[in-house]
């Protein structure tokens, strides 16, 4: 089973323009609403490839019933945590004549201070029957910055390998627990270490820092570029096809999705790059986030391929 927590999900509206207009009304072609957030577009993706999930985090306000309905239509397990604040809303709207998404995202909002140890008591049981947990996204203003380092250390008692999609100080702290992955896009990482990434030379110190902090394997995706791994022996690549994206929010979180199925069933590191890859890609070719087509899928499984570079 694959565990996927994170404290900040999304009750998410995506609206699509033929041609949007800005200072101007526009009238939406059609609107899609889900529930969303980093990690619940892990739970998602890993779900349509077949998995056994569990989605586990923060749900409040009037969006909390609905964010249960639509996971529960999804065939998504989850056991999230009721508190006082609103789940936040978030609004991507795509623009079909420029091929542009555009995110507008809501804060989210501080919560009760026992709603983490709530969690952590979420956390404990479903670990006693998960193979990988997936922390993914921002923690909710004044959280505990060790608490996905906290996730981790209780993950390993368990024998589960965790996967960490996350930045700036949080991060930091998860490394100390030696988590399998650590998963922060180009940028993330350079604003996370403090090195300039934008050189190949500049990417690679950077995840060597990461690894000597504590990380068994450090995966940064890039966009177009694909994305590079490294455990401290090697440096791994996969590519990005050429497709027409459609939205491409979400496939990182797509990309983890990947790694965590990868990780259940195989194929191993570094060759679970592929499997990250593909679902990354097929998520760009969709409008809403956090959704894939298994066919997609399976086609670029095919089409990637993982070198060391």
């Amino acid at each position: 089973m694959i565990l996927c927590l994170g404290t900040t999900p999304a009750d998410q509206r995506t609206m699509t323009f033929a041609s949007l207009q800005l200072d101007a009304v526009n009238r939406a072609a059609s609107v899609t609403r889900t529930a969303s957030g980093k990690s619940i577009n892990v739970a998602r993706v890993a779900r349509t490839l077949g998995a056994d999930v569990v989605a586990a985090g923060f749900v409040g306000g009037d969006a909390g019933p609905f964010m249960r309905r639509d996971l529960d239509s999804a065939g998504i397990r989850h056991d999230f945590v009721d508190v006082t604040p609103a789940t936040r809303a978030c609004i991507t709207v795509v623009d079909e004549s420029t091929g542009t998404a555009t995110e507008l995202i809501e804060e989210s909002k501080e919560v009760e201070p026992d709603a983490w140890d709530r969690l952590v008591e979420r956390l404990d049981a479903h670990l006693r029957t998960a193979d990988v947990l997936v922390l993914s996204g921002t923690l909710t203003p004044r959280a505990p910055q060790d608490f996905y380092g906290r996730c981790v250390a209780r993950a390993a008692l368990h024998g589960v390998r965790a996967i960490v999609d996350a930045t700036g100080e949080p991060l930091k702290q998860a490394l100390g627990a030696k988590p399998f992955i650590v998963k922060p896009n180009r940028a993330e990482l350079g604003r996370t270490i403090g090195i300039d990434t934008s050189t190949d030379a500049g990417l690679r110190d950077a995840m060597r820092h990461v690894l000597s902090w504590g990380a068994q394997w450090v995966v940064v995706t890039m966009g177009r570029d694909g994305a590079i791994a490294s455990d401290g022996n090697g440096f791994w690549r996969v590519g990005t096809p050429q497709v027409q994206a459609v939205n491409p929010i979400g496939s990182g979180d797509s990309f983890a999705a990947g790694l965590a199925v990868a990780l259940t069933v195989g194929p191993p590191m570094p060759e679970a790059l592929v499997v990250g890859a593909a679902c990354g890609v097929a998520n760009a070719m969709t409008r809403v986030a956090g959704h894939v087509q298994p066919n997609d899928v399976s086609q670029f499984l095919n089409d990637l391929e993982v070198e060391e570079v």
